[in-house]
């Protein structure tokens, strides 16, 4: 019986009777992405929500959180006051296993290196009741679609490509730790109500063409922000002839176009994937509720009224692409590639070609890739690339082992890399150039952005399918196109490749294999957490302190920081990864990248009791230390980019209380109301140009903080002046109380006592 069936079945009967009365109030027919979150909110609507301007409460079935955020996310969970989580949960263990040599070595290796990071996610999940998937089990996305993904469902997961459950009917979204903190919780999850874009595919996939390239098309056509504020809704007999798992690699890169997610209408091929992966009973139950888990028929008919956008792909006039470099949203057909290479000067010899990831590792990617590999063989030709192959999990691994495409490949002159993440997402130790040295990969992963891959800034990185990357491995050359091209055996023949073949799934069933999964029990109550009092990598947290009832009087103004600030420049990623569950350590990245208002020069700032230029997070600790407040003063749009909590928790915890700024991107904003910070806005942007570097900053009105009352900011120049600015705050009434208990989790945790 599959793993929280009864809460599968309850979803299916409450959107059946949620969707009689949406129908009433909104009085029309339905998109499938309206009706699955219509079906999810938080409470019942009143009025038909509008499209890109309310944000709205929801109701998320399941958490899931790979082992690089899932760190900070349940270091902050074990505040909230629970036993267990208050939705199924899971961890998986993938982003921190690093490619070098091959699976077995680069597995036992990352086992060593990151020991107290796994017993520490393995304990905290067995206190809390999570589902624990062990290093090596596989990659998060794909062990959600074999898993936990189900038509109708509502997921949200701390990755950015969470969406690949899109491709089982799944409306799957990608989210910050804190996001997750919350639902785990037992809170509602915030979203902005989402623009519809509708996809229609007709015709059928053939030939070289696969369920990648209709992704790599859709990205050159919405390009990397087209997709912002929307989600992708595919449908039309094209879609229906797509496999589950086709379906699931289309959703996962639409994260590329900047999509909140994608999804599919419940169809045969997502009944026949989830028999497959013996989940017949969710299979028997959407077929049940068929009638709900696709668009209403007037959609479909009409589909220029009911969808903000239409795009529409025929199948069978669709080439193979090749898109990059630098950016995914470069979308090149194969036939277009010699000319691209030419007049881009692209380096033509493919240095290496690497299959898998969690975009393309299904069981008929694999198949289809050592159809390539099969023929390739038997016509006298190996691997002119280094070639490196990613099983997405566990599971298709020992099947494509016990099948024999495993063989193959690596006959062909393939690597067997662990079943992570690895090279996808720079976990690569890549020891065949030199860093700075150009060269050409190419990939059948999602994100090529320079130094993705390897860290190398000189790496052109092209995105394919499994197959025109075995194509391409077996030429060693960017420009060749295998509809048209031959090439010379190692006996000096001319051959050509056939177009790949492969099963949508194993005609003997999946082999588990090692599967390597702690189910969530509900006995954890006596579990001790484990993390070691001197671990440079994790370090239990403190709550923190509540408001004292005050206005905030004389604090210090840390920095000024000009023009662009995002997340990445608040709380740097790369390097800072292994200190993701340590926040006093991964403070030490505060600002390193914030530009100086008055220097122009990223990450230092004067101490104003010293004088002394340090870093921000020294200055910072400093006046910590002293017993002062200080505030961050900022530009536009500040915050953007990721929704990464490290980035509002490491201001809180260095003693900071307020960020004032001429604008914020929303999820930032939350995330420092989440914390107990002060999130507030100038009424007029130009206030921006009163701040001095030596100025003292106090915020008054706080002790009648009310929503959509203005506070004063009074500043305090160093000469005596004195000048005021109106700051304007977004605090509702229960945001209000978050920032008086000192943070969200603190409220929580009091009220589940």
């Amino acid at each position: 019986m599959t793993e929280n069936i009864k809460m599968i079945k309850a979803v299916y009967e409450g959107m059946d009777a949620k969707l009689i009365k949406v129908k009433e109030v909104v009085g029309r027919p339905l998109t499938y992405t309206e009706k699955i979150l219509y079906s999810h909110l938080w409470e019942s609507p009143t009025h038909e929500l509008e499209r890109g301007k309310n944000y709205v409460d929801l109701s998320p079935d399941r958490v899931a959180m790979q082992d690089a955020t899932a760190q900070m996310a349940l270091l902050q969970f074990m505040h909230a006051g629970r036993n267990t989580t208050a939705v199924p949960t899971t961890v998986h263990c993938d982003h921190l296993i690093q490619a070098k040599v091959g699976a077995v070595d680069d597995l036992n290796r990352a086992k060593d290196e990151n020991k107290e990071v796994f017993d520490f996610l393995e304990s905290v999940s067995k206190k809390y009741g999570i589902g624990f998937w062990k290093p090596g089990a596989g990659i998060i996305h794909q062990v959600v679609l074999e898993n936990y993904a189900f038509p109708g469902g509502m997921m949200i997961g701390t990755d950015s490509h969470t969406p690949n459950a899109g491709g089982l009917g799944m409306i799957a979204i990608g989210v910050g730790g804190a996001d997750a903190v919350d639902v785990m919780a037992g809170m509602p999850w915030e979203l902005k109500w989402p623009k519809v874009i509708g996809v229609k595919l007709t015709g059928k996939l053939s030939g070289w063409t696969s369920a990648k390239d209709v992704i790599l098309k859709v990205a050159g056509i919405l390009t990397v922000k087209g997709g912002t504020g929307a989600i992708v809704e595919y449908f039309g007999e094209g879609a229906e002839s797509l496999s589950c798992t086709g379906k699931g690699t289309i959703c996962n890169m639409g994260a590329e176009i900047g999509a909140t997610t994608s999804v599919f209408g419940f169809d045969k091929k997502m009944a026949d994937y989830l028999r497959s992966t013996d989940r017949d009973d969710v299979a028997e139950l959407a077929e049940k509720y068929a009638a709900l888990l696709k668009a209403d028929d007037e959609v479909y008919a009409d589909p220029e009224n009911f969808y903000d956008q239409v795009i529409e792909i025929n199948l069978d006039e669709l080439e193979p692409h090749l898109n990059g470099p630098f950016t995914p949203d470069l979308a090149w057909p194969v036939s277009k590639m010699k000319e691209a290479v030419k007049e881009n000067d692209y380096p033509e010899k493919v240095s290496v070609a690497l299959i898998g990831s969690c975009t393309n590792s299904s069981y008929e990617d694999i198949d289809r890739a050592a159809s390539i590999a099969r023929q390739a063989l038997a016509k006298g030709l190996k691997a002119k690339s280094q070639f490196t192959i990613t099983p997405g999990s566990e599971q298709v691994r020992a099947t494509i082992e016990r099948d024999g495409q495993l063989r193959t490949l690596t006959e062909f002159g393939g690597v067997v890399l662990a079943n992570a993440c690895g090279p996808c997402i720079g976990m690569w130790k890549r020891m065949d150039i030199e860093t700075g040295e150009k060269n050409t990969i190419v990939t059948s992963f999602n994100r090529n952005f320079a130094k993705r891959n390897d860290g190398n800034p000189q790496t052109l990185a092209f995105v394919a399918s499994p197959e025109m990357t075995t194509a391409i491995a077996a030429a060693g050359v960017l420009t060749f196109n295998p509809e048209t091209d031959g090439l010379e055996n190692e006996v000096g023949e001319k051959v050509k490749l056939d177009a790949p073949v492969g099963d949508e799934l194993p005609s003997k069933g999946f082999d588990k294999g090692d599967v390597g999964y702690i189910p969530p029990s509900s006995e954890g109550k006596d579990v001790e957490v484990i993390v070691k009092k001197d671990s440079e990598r994790l370090q239990l947290l403190e709550k923190f302190e509540a408001w004292d009832g005050n206005d905030y009087e004389d604090l210090a103004l840390l920095l000024k920081a000009k023009g662009k600030c995002t997340t990445d420049h608040i709380s740097m990623a790369g390097p800072w990864l292994r200190f993701r569950g340590h926040l006093d350590n991964i403070s030490n990245n505060m600002f390193l990248g914030a530009i100086n208002a008055f220097s122009d020069r990223p990450g230092e700032v004067k101490n104003q009791f010293t004088g002394e230029t340090k870093m921000v997070h020294e200055v910072a600790r400093e006046y910590k230390a002293k017993g002062v407040g200080w505030i961050v003063v900022g530009d536009e749009n500040y915050g953007e980019g990721s929704s990464r909590e490290h980035a509002a928790m490491e201001p809180r915890h260095l003693g900071g209380k307020a960020i004032i700024v001429k604008s914020f991107a929303r999820i930032h904003e939350t995330n420092l109301k989440k914390q107990g910070m002060l999130p507030l806005t100038f009424a007029n942007p130009s206030d921006y140009d009163k701040i001095h570097e030596d100025d003292k900053l106090s915020i008054i009105g706080l002790t009648n903080l009310t929503p959509g009352k203005p506070l004063t900011l009074v500043i305090k120049h160093s000469d005596g002046s004195v000048t005021d600015a109106v700051l304007n705050h977004t605090f509702n009434e229960n945001q209000i109380k978050w920032f008086e208990a000192g943070s969200a989790l603190n409220l929580i945790s009091e009220q589940n006592k």
